[in-house]
């Protein structure tokens, strides 16, 4: 008799916990893909280059680095619950301060309140990752963590519909002509000025609303009970935590595969935009395509979680890294529509990517390093910030040889999931 199978991947005694901790998913996905495409339109309305439009990705995505390692050193001394309340506490910060952003109309000043949301972003994950992996059977802790996660692109999916149909839509300043060009930059000073402060307005309002919700989320949290699964638990040092991990094989590879996992899912999300602009396809349509994208994400999440209970999930991690490989070769190469939907295809590879990462590279520490461990991972997540600058850049080139800027950049996600298909290999066949 197989016992495993009667294993609950939730037990009913943490069902309430568990749902309110896996709706913290959905929050910081809507906060990455309601920024993703700022990308884009702040290059538009602040007339600067795709690179440096990509320093929104630095400042959010290093708010991840710079904050991974004391949320996990908080988390160590208190509590799991005192971490997502200071997390989502920074979290409504940030999203708050896009306010007096907008009034000053300083790109800096967007920077650094995304910078300071992501410190609440970072609490939030070296926190609610491990808490779900403690909510039960360690057995069932990878299964159990790709279903919260699997809510995750919920949050997605709702942030890319607020970008597409109440943010791009509405920018006046990606307004084109009948030629389809912009009509923003034939405007002269004064007119380009009216319209920056009218789309800078229209960037803040679903931010400083976010930064509301969370304070609801943020009470609800405060007042219900929550399971103490670190109760009269004594931790060795951190400097012992630190030695330990770095000695272990898999859990090093494991950060340095989720770094560019990260990268992948970033720059594939963030240029789907600029690479359906280059067929000539507007902001606001070309978002659609990336919600097509997460949608497929969260169906193939879903799929794979389901696909775990047969398949082994080192194997599957493997195997959907190479069908991404497979995916990302033919945007590079095929000019058109067809590499358009090839981009958006890669999306259901990509969907397993990064909880089975987490939980492959964590299964097996000792308790006492799971804290410091989740935050390298978490820490890993600076692969989205450095990333998309690079790629920015070649965007910027236009052309690369035979290929067009834009579709030669996407080297960079090929080479990424080939780090992944490695990462997957070594865990199936060396670290057994």
């Amino acid at each position: 008799m197989n016992t495993t199978e009667k294993i609950p991947v939730v037990s009913k005694e943490v069902l309430i916990p568990f749902i309110i901790i896996t709706s913290l998913f959905s929050l910081w996905g809507f906060a990455n893909d309601i920024t993703n495409p700022m990308v884009a339109a702040f290059g538009t309305v602040m007339e600067i280059s795709t690179a440096k439009a990509a320093l929104v990705q630095l400042a959010f995505y290093g708010g991840y680095a710079t904050m991974a390692i004391p949320a996990a050193l908080f988390v160590r001394k208190y509590s799991y619950k005192s971490g997502i309340i200071l997390g989502l506490t920074l979290y409504a910060i940030g999203a708050l301060l896009f306010y007096p952003a907008a009034e000053f109309e300083v790109f800096g000043f967007f920077l650094g309140s995304l910078y300071i949301l992501t410190f609440g972003l970072a609490f939030l994950e070296t926190t609610a990752n491990p808490f779900i992996l403690s909510m039960g059977d360690e057995r069932t802790a990878t299964q159990r963590l790709n279903l919260a996660q699997a809510f995750n692109p919920i949050g997605s999916l709702f942030g890319m519909f607020v970008a597409s149909k109440f943010i791009l839509v509405a920018l006046d300043s990606d307004k084109r002509n009948e030629a389809g060009e912009l009509i923003f930059n034939t405007l002269d000073e004064a007119q380009k000025a009216i319209i920056r402060t009218h789309d800078l307005a229209i960037i803040r309002d679903p931010y400083v609303i976010l930064g509301f919700v969370v304070i609801a989320m943020l009470v609800i949290i405060s007042i219900t009970k929550m399971p103490d699964t670190k109760k009269n638990k004594k931790y060795t040092s951190a400097k012992s935590s630190f030695q330990r991990l770095f000695k272990n094989g898999k859990y090093k590879e494991g950060v340095l595969a989720q770094l560019f996992y990260v990268a992948a899912q970033i720059m594939c999300w963030t240029f789907i935009i600029q690479y359906a602009g280059n067929l000539g396809i507007p902001k606001a349509e070309a978002q659609n395509y990336n919600i097509i994208a997460m949608t497929i994400f969260l169906l193939s999440r879903f799929v794979s979680t389901f696909l775990m209970k047969y398949v082994n999930a080192k194997k599957l991690l493997m195997i959907f890294a190479l069908c991404a490989m497979a995916t990302i070769s033919g945007v590079i190469l095929i000019e058109g529509i067809l590499g358009l939907y090839l981009l958006v295809a890669t999306s259901a590879f990509m969907s397993l990517m990064f909880p089975t990462i987490y939980g492959i590279a964590l299964d097996g520490l000792e308790e006492d390093d799971t804290a410091l461990g989740a935050a390298g991972l978490v820490m890993a997540i600076v692969g989205g910030a450095l990333m998309p600058i690079l790629q920015g850049t070649l965007i910027d080139m236009e052309s690369i040889g035979p290929f067009s800027g834009v579709n030669f950049s996407f080297i960079l996600p090929f080479i990424c999931f080939c780090v992944i298909a490695f990462y997957g290999y070594r865990t199936l066949k060396v670290y057994k």
